[in-house]
């Protein structure tokens, strides 16, 4: 098989290196915690927008970004096709973003999703390995197989599939991390088949999105760590996807935000996203700023598009950390 690789040849001149020791992330070594922004039509953005984003996010604190592989809401930027080969010119794009977010120091989520760009385990496995073969050079990645994939519908993948895609990754680059997400909260006995059988290196469980949400993550995330110990294997926390501005009735402010920061720092987890997207079912209209789903000429830039409580949620997060 023929993969195209980046533009950007040769070895990359910064080496960041994600990894994993005991329930935390590390980064070149050391312990970090994954602070991060959703960036999911990243392939598709201006390569001017992506360098001034990631600029003001790493002098924001942000040491990570969640970009989709498969995206294709607003304007198809998949840098897959439906076979799982590259497709240009988003597989390059996207190749050139992870090495740009490699000279920046910072760790790149690469996920999929199972339904209209990869239709089957097939093109599913195909799609992994493109993009495994790709990517190996650079050690800020890690792979999301199949995001919520516990949705009953085109996105639903098994975790029997997840640990063959996991495994399909592994075989091609065996120090790659590597997990598949899930739509909620996980049940104890979902868990343990996320570890057993997906093989997933840490869990990232989608929390439900209500007001009550923020002050139980703290609590979710030591039973998470409580169930894992007693099934004998403990692999970080990592929350992803956490609630956004704009997706349902639910507003949620930037108490709301930084409580759930805080949970999650203090129950123990090794990660938290400032999710953002497209406004969808608010009771206020489907217009507004697309954020991360759409990053297109048209849009304008990540920075441009976050509201005034998105920013000053991006402004307190490094602060809240600490």
């Amino acid at each position: 098989m023929l993969v195209v690789l980046s533009a950007t040849t040769g070895s990359p001149s910064r080496a960041t290196v994600l990894g994993i020791e005991g329930t935390r992330f590390t980064l070149d070594g050391r312990p970090a915690f994954l602070l991060g922004i959703s960036y999911y039509a990243g392939q598709g953005a201006p390569p001017e927008y992506v360098a001034a984003d990631l600029a003001d996010l790493k002098q924001a604190g942000i040491n990570w970004i969640r970009v989709w592989a498969t995206w294709n809401a607003f304007g198809d930027c998949s840098a897959v096709d439906p076979t799982g080969l590259p497709r240009q010119p988003y597989f390059t794009r996207l190749c050139d973003l992870v090495a740009a977010a490699d000279e920046m120091g910072m760790i790149v989520d690469v996920t999929l999703t199972r339904g209209e760009m990869i239709p089957d385990q097939q093109a599913h496995l195909q799609a992994v390995r493109t993009l495994s073969e790709a990517l190996k050079r650079w050690r800020n990645v890690y792979f999301d197989v199949a995001n919520e994939r516990n949705i009953k519908d085109a996105r639903h993948v098994s975790l029997e599939d997840c640990g063959e895609l996991c495994g399909a990754i592994k075989a091609i680059d065996p120090g790659r991390l590597v997990t598949a997400s899930h739509a909620g909260d996980i049940a104890r006995e979902e868990l343990a088949e996320y570890l057993q059988v997906a093989r997933v290196d840490f869990i990232t469980p989608h929390r439900p999105r209500n007001g009550s949400s923020a002050a139980q993550t703290e609590g979710k995330t030591r039973e998470y760590l409580q169930w894992m110990a007693e099934v004998g294997a403990v692999v970080p926390v990592h929350y992803q996807e956490p609630f956004r501005r704009d997706f349902g009735k639910w507003q949620p402010d930037s108490d709301s935000f930084l409580t759930d920061l805080r949970g999650a720092v203090a129950g123990g987890a090794a990660g938290w996203c400032l999710h953002n997207g497209s406004p969808r079912n608010t009771g206020r209209g489907e217009e507004g700023p697309r954020r991360s789903f759409d990053l297109g000429e048209g849009q304008g830039r990540l920075m441009e598009q976050l509201d005034e409580v998105e920013l000053a949620v991006l402004g307190a997060m490094a602060e809240a950390l600490r």
